[in-house]
């Protein structure tokens, strides 16, 4: 059975930039997650491009994004990524073996829960 689309949905990135192009805010709103105007500090985003084979990708955050923050961010989206990998996969191995240098990494960077 073919699948047919039979809703869209839409997500919508909003980037204030000064004059060297460099961003100041970020805003993002999402029509199925009720999500409308939220403030952002930081993003990455990721698409598969087929016709390449390749990563397109975007990485931004402003200025008001402290290095704590980055750090923080960094790790739960490594997190993010193990799952999503073993979810897409089911390679739990070497999801495990990302979620263990995710705590590699969270203690290098002195991030650990107390």
């Amino acid at each position: 059975m073919e699948d047919i689309v039979s809703k869209r949905s839409a997500i919508e990135i909003k980037v204030g930039l000064n004059a060297n192009n460099l961003p100041l805010e970020m805003h993002w709103s999402a029509s199925d997650g009720q999500i409308e105007n939220a403030p952002a500090k930081a993003m990455f985003l990721s698409l598969w491009n087929p016709e390449d084979n390749n990563t397109m990708k975007i990485d931004l955050w402003t200025k008001e994004m402290s290095v704590e923050e980055m750090k923080q961010f960094f790790h739960q989206t490594l997190l993010t990524m193990a799952d999503t990998f073993e979810r897409a996969t089911g390679e739990n191995l070497i999801s495990e073996d990302l979620r263990d240098y995710c705590f590699h990494f969270a203690e290098k960077m002195e991030i650990m829960p107390k």
